[in-house]
């Protein structure tokens, strides 16, 4: 057997052995969450794991931040569905030189999450190890009224819009960003939403995986892109295009969403989400791949960039 060559690879010979979806399961891999029938009831489930060194560190970050994040992260994926989380459990592998009160700091991360967010931990898996901190996180949902937003419907003609602004995460709001849970509901009761992804590998990646689901290309425009502060901060530093750090730096975890025209221009005008900035970067055409649109009208292909499990290169 070839052995497949970074993280989506791997994904798509999983998803190839796995099989696809079915009446039992009517998602199944490679979408935010899998979706399974028990009885007449749907339930939606993901789950995700952080890894000391890879998405976090603790010389940086406290216990309490990253367990806030493992359960963001989770909870991330049921606003890219706009579905409602239900209950949580966790599971840790615990440094063995840690004491008691570094466990309770994690736990309480959980909880702040937890709470917040009205997704009750019920449970979960605690070991211990000589390596360094693991942890994850499993969250299961309910459609809550509307069907889940897959990544695989959107179509040549819809207008794209992001969250949020992006890139820059590293310094620091990687670890206390806010899942757009409530705004994802909020948007699919507002419009007929054709696709939709959370922008946990940057927004190059996440739009090329929408692009890959649904069997279409993407145009967005450099100018309309809404870069953060942070982004422009860490441009400062490392010399790169502020743009770059919003095409690419992944785990801003705000929304990218796929809209006819006329839904378009009704949520432009509207804007469901009052203060949390929805706006307009492009739109879904025939082909594949992603295109950047400079000001000046010229075009280049955008490549990928995010960070990818597998690939040789070092962690985020």
């Amino acid at each position: 057997m070839t052995e497949p060559k970074g993280e989506w690879a791997l994904i798509d010979w999983i998803r190839r052995q796995a099989g696809g979806d079915s009446a039992a399961v009517p998602i199944g891999p490679g979408d935010d969450m899998a979706c399974v029938r028990i009885g007449p009831t749907e339930c939606l489930l993901t789950t995700d794991s952080l890894l000391e060194g890879t998405h976090f560190n603790l010389d940086r970050a406290t216990p309490r931040q990253v367990g806030y994040k493992a359960m963001a992260v989770s909870l991330s994926d049921c606003a890219a569905m706009a579905v409602e989380p239900v209950a949580a459990v966790a599971w840790v592998g615990l440094p063995e030189s840690r004491p008691m009160a570094f466990a309770e700091d994690l736990t309480a991360g959980l909880l702040d999450a937890a709470k917040r967010f009205a997704c009750p931990l019920v449970g979960g898996d605690v070991t211990s190890w000589e390596a360094g901190l693991a942890i994850g996180t499993t969250v299961l949902a309910r459609t809550g009224g509307t069907p889940p937003i897959r990544r695989n419907g959107a179509r040549p003609g819809d207008v794209l819009f992001v969250t949020g602004r992006l890139g820059g995460s590293l310094l620091g709001r990687h670890l206390a960003f806010e899942p757009r849970v409530a705004e994802a509901r909020r948007l699919a009761a507002a419009a007929d939403l054709h696709a939709m992804i959370d922008l946990s590998d940057g927004l190059a990646t996440d739009l090329g995986h929408v692009c890959r689901e649904s069997g279409v290309g993407a145009e967005i425009e450099a100018v309309a892109v809404p870069v953060s502060a942070d982004a422009r901060r860490l441009a400062d530093r490392d010399g790169r295009f502020p743009l770059d750090h919003a095409l690419s730096d992944g785990e801003d975890f705000e929304l990218l969403l796929a809209v006819s025209a006329g839904d378009a221009e009704r949520l432009g005008r509207e804007n469901p989400l009052g203060s949390v900035p929805l706006t307009r970067i492009g739109r879904v055409v025939e082909g594949q791949g992603v295109t950047l649109v400079e000001a000046d009208g010229s075009r280049r292909p955008v490549e990928a960039a995010g960070y990818e499990h597998f690939r040789g290169e070092g962690p985020v």
